[in-house]
Parts: C-alpha cells; structure tokens; sequence
C-alpha cells in the first residue's frame, strides 16, 4: 500500500509527519470494519479481535477488488493492534510510502503484506502473526 501524500514534501522525512495522526488514519480501516461488524465481529484493537477476525467467512476471496482492499486493511489492523498492544512498537512509512510497524527490537514487520496473504489464503492468521511479533 503506496500512501503518497504521507510522504514528506520539500524533503522532510516522513517520519518528521504528526506519528498520532498517522497512527489514527492507518487504523481507520473502514471495509475491514464493515465486513467484520457485519459478521458480529466487534474490532476493538485488540488481540482477541484478531482471533476472531480468523474465524470470519471468507467471502471477499470471490471480489478482486475487496480482496485487495480487505487485504490492505488488515494488514493495517494488525499493525494498529500491535502498535497500540506492543511496548515499543511504532508506525514508520518507509521512502517508498509503505507502511510499516517499527519494533523496539528496530524489526520491521511489513503488516500490509501479511494482510494482503491472509486476506487471500486465511494463512497465516492474523492472531498468529500477533503473537509470534510480541514476541519481539
């Protein structure tokens, strides 16, 4: 997920950009939070709404387009819950303007990638992805 306009004008970095405000925009999610609701699933950036967004019925897989979409927000998603979960843990958006989760370790954990595989194959899952970061 390329975010041009969050890329820094006149040569300020982008990491110079408001982090509150970014972190706020990345977490909107808003077809990501559409499908879950319509599935009783309450998205409340937490871990255990990570597991229950494993458990929803795939049926994005069949429209190109939501599957992209869908995918980029959950990647997002993860990432707002490691961010807002993680010790450390910080959003930083990379020369290229894609978003990543910074660890306090200074791993990056590329989550719009591993929303987009999920989105497609359900694997791995969001709640595994999750844990194997905390981990960090």
């Amino acid at each position: 997920m390329h975010i041009p306009f969050l890329g820094g004008r006149r040569g300020e970095p982008a990491a110079a950009l408001d982090a509150e405000g970014i972190a706020e925009l990345l977490a909107e999610c808003e077809l990501l939070r559409s499908q879950a609701s319509g599935d009783g699933v309450r998205l409340d950036d937490s871990a255990a709404s990570l597991e229950a967004l494993d458990q929803m019925v795939p049926r994005w897989r069949d429209d190109e387009e939501t599957l992209t979409w869908l995918g980029n927000d959950a990647g997002l998603y993860l990432g707002t819950v490691i961010v807002r979960t993680v010790a450390g843990a910080v959003w930083r958006i990379r020369r290229d303007g894609q978003p990543v989760v910074r660890l306090a370790s200074g791993r990056e954990f590329d989550v719009v990638a591993a929303g987009r595989e999920w989105a497609a194959s359900g694997a791995p899952q969001l709640a595994q992805l999750y844990a194997e970061v905390a981990e960090y």
